[in-house]
């Protein structure tokens, strides 16, 4: 936590996306941290501990999320992390999202309800 507040890293290359999250959190008692790729979200991950992660699926290449969450796996991440995606739908229905170290999927762009909802569920 950061000031008493939960701190959110989203990793995602579309700032327009960044700005809009920010402020659904930030306008609901969250710190939100960025970054622009898998390997700037690496090192946020471990400079500014986190509560929870949000994960654009593709951002410098395909699967950059994926990767990432891979990588996270290796580290001993307990994070609850959330990929975020285009295809969010299908990809919650026809992967085992679990196995790839994902806490859940979200449809892009995230309603702020849902995104709201399942913070307060893991992080209370």
């Amino acid at each position: 936590m950061n000031d008493g507040k939960h701190v959110i890293l989203y990793l995602d290359d579309d700032q327009d996306m960044l700005d809009a999250v920010r402020m659904i959190l930030e306008a609901n008692g969250y710190n939100m941290v960025e970054a622009h790729s898998a390997e700037e979200g690496l090192r946020k991950y471990k400079d500014s501990t986190p509560d929870f992660l949000l994960v654009d699926l593709m951002m410098e290449e395909v699967d950059s999320g994926i990767n990432f969450a891979k990588e996270l796996k290796v580290l001993g991440n307990t994070i609850p992390l959330f990929l975020l995606s285009s295809v969010g739908d299908s990809l919650d229905d026809n992967t085992d999202y679990k196995a790839l170290g994902l806490d859940g999927v979200f449809q892009k762009p995230v309603h702020p309800k849902t995104l709201l909802s399942i913070l307060k569920k893991k992080l209370g």
